[in-house]
């Protein structure tokens, strides 16, 4: 275990705190499903059709350790499985589904790849989403403050491995 290893967790955590969540009008949700083919009585990953269980930013709000701008809202969400999502990361959606990636409904032999695809594309330019430049909205002394309370819990994460591996040497030598 490595306590540093959960920096990536850290910063989403402080991404996803700021960024709004804007809930669909059930008018908007069963639009979305049409456009990408589903019957709402029966909601599937969008990506590769096993059982939905949880929705997946089509679009990451968190890149190289930056707010992309997007935020959650359903022309940014799509249902998804836990595998689909968790493969895909912050990846491009159409890249990752035709990439050889572990997970990847390419990877698993997904059938109509093509058609999920191209019902996609068409919800990505269903409507065009919110971006929003969180740090043009908070201000320059906010923003700052908000990333440095970033860099501390990073570095305290930092701090902390190097005395849990102080401590596990410690431990092994008396046991």
């Amino acid at each position: 275990m490595n306590v540093a290893g959960r920096s990536s967790s850290i910063t989403n955590a402080f991404i996803n705190s700021i960024v709004p969540v804007f809930k669909p009008t059930e008018e908007e949700e069963l639009e979305a499903l049409g456009i990408l083919g589903m019957d709402p009585a029966d909601i599937r990953c969008a990506y590769c059709g096993d059982k939905y269980t949880e929705w997946d930013h089509l679009r990451p709000i968190v890149y190289g350790q930056e707010p992309t701008g997007y935020v959650t809202e359903i022309a940014n969400l799509v249902p998804s499985c836990g595998k689909c999502n968790q493969s895909k990361g912050k990846s491009h959606w159409r890249t990752w589904m035709q990439s050889g990636a572990r997970l990847s409904p390419k990877t698993r032999g997904v059938p109509q790849l093509e058609e999920r695809i191209v019902r996609l594309q068409n919800y990505e330019s269903w409507r065009q989403p919110r971006k929003i430049d969180f740090a043009a909205v908070a201000g320059p002394e906010m923003w700052a403050r908000h990333r440095q309370n970033w860099r501390s819990v990073l570095d305290l994460l930092k701090k902390s491995q190097e005395l849990a591996t102080e401590i596990r040497s410690l431990v092994q030598k008396a046991g």
